[in-house]
């Protein structure tokens, strides 16, 4: 049997400053940050997907698309993962994401991380390189990889304000 990967939608939001939202994941005690993630529903895009997640666990709505990945990147989950989902009735591998990067349109008093299923312990804005070296480990390449790509479409927007 072949290894199932769940559709996934990524939330990379920059701000003015160029610096990215990140949440320091509730469930892991590791001080591991990555970027609004979830699900994409049926009939669901990947765009319509990462803003649903990012509403749904950082409140924030005043955003402006830049772009969304055509084609997913893949993680596989760790064998400790995969063994705690399975006993819970979920038997994914790892996720296909698809990262859409936002501009923030809003202020941080938009952000609320206290939502009724809390995703979060803390939020920060920082670079995107830090992201890359403070995901958990399985995510690394994925997050890398995603650095290479919006790196440069967030400084290009970024020039288009000044």
């Amino acid at each position: 049997m072949g290894k199932l990967f769940r559709r996934c939608a990524g939330a990379v939001v920059f701000n003015s400053s160029g610096l990215v939202l990140l949440g320091n994941r509730i469930d892991v005690p590791s001080d591991d940050w990555q970027f609004p993630q979830g699900g994409i529903e049926i009939n669901e895009s990947p765009l319509a997907a990462a803003k649903r997640e990012l509403f749904e666990e950082t409140g924030v709505s005043s955003v402006i698309p830049i772009y969304t990945d055509d084609t997913p990147s893949r993680y596989e989950f760790t064998e400790e993962i995969k063994h705690n989902f399975r006993k819970r009735g979920i038997f994914n591998d790892g996720q296909d994401i698809y990262f859409s990067l936002f501009f923030f349109a809003g202020d941080n008093s938009e952000i609320n991380i206290n939502t009724p299923q809390p995703e979060f312990k803390s939020y920060c804005w920082n670079t995107l390189e830090f992201a890359a070296e403070n995901i958990i480990n399985f995510k690394k390449d994925v997050y890398k990889t995603m650095v290479n790509r919006f790196a440069p479409l967030i400084e290009q927007y970024l020039k288009t304000l000044s």
